[in-house]
């Protein structure tokens, strides 16, 4: 899991102060969960390498609850949750970052939803889920022609779980996105042909991203570099 490997890595190059976990109700149940988890291992570490390097409380993440709005303003940068659909799991948000005049919005997993498009309005980039119905349909129909119903199951329940690739490009351009990205892709794409039929309906500047992928968005301009 990501947050507890990236809760170690910070403690082990000397976090001065406890990971903070900020979500929408139940993340502190999630954290939680982590922290008894993860009790064995703490304990281990600092057997191992002393208190003084790794200070114990330090490796136990504090779960921050936030209800959609600003939720950061500080140091000109400012953070705003807004609640997202992916039902049924819920309460579920996105945020969007602003500062130096430059903008991100970051959905997390949902569908389009009106409240989406106006967290969106005027963003220098949107990073969003995406799933590509017909690729979605054609593994639905497969794997019922297979007589694997578990799998069509799967396939025909993920269709209204995820933001549709076709809903996504129409919104973008109507709140004016400069850059709409796409990450945690259902499915991901796996040639040049299902990246084709991945792209149908989305604008031809519209970036599938990958691993490692950057934007680096220079203050006050409009400018957005793709790297590496």
């Amino acid at each position: 899991a990501a947050i507890p490997d990236f809760n170690l890595m910070s403690w082990v190059a000397g976090r001065p102060a406890p990971l903070r976990v900020i979500g929408p109700a139940g993340v502190e149940q999630v954290v939680s969960g982590f922290n008894t988890a993860y009790t064995l291992d703490r304990g281990y570490r600092v057997a191992h390498h002393g208190a003084e390097l790794l200070p114990p409380e330090l490796h136990e993440m504090q779960a921050e609850t936030i209800e959609p709005g600003v939720i950061l303003d500080e140091d000109g940068l400012t953070i705003t949750a807004f609640a997202v659909d992916h039902t049924p799991v819920a309460p579920a948000v996105g945020y969007r970052f602003d500062h130096g005049g430059r903008s991100v919005v970051v959905t997390g997993d949902t569908i389009v939803t009106p409240g989406i498009e106006a967290a969106a309005e005027n963003a220098d980039v949107l990073l969003s889920d995406a799933l590509s119905l017909p690729i979605v349909q054609t593994m639905e129909r497969a794997a019922t022609a297979a007589g694997r119903p578990r799998n069509a199951k799967i396939a025909k329940d993920i269709q209204d779980y995820h933001a549709n690739v076709a809903n996504l490009g129409a919104m973008a351009e109507k709140v004016g996105v400069r850059q709409l990205a796409l990450y945690h892709l259902v499915p991901a794409p796996r040639n040049a042909i299902m990246e084709a039929i991945f792209r149908r309906g989305l604008p031809d500047d519209a970036i599938i991203t990958t691993d490692g992928m950057t934007f680096d968005l220079p203050p006050d301009s409009e400018e957005i570099i793709v790297g590496p």
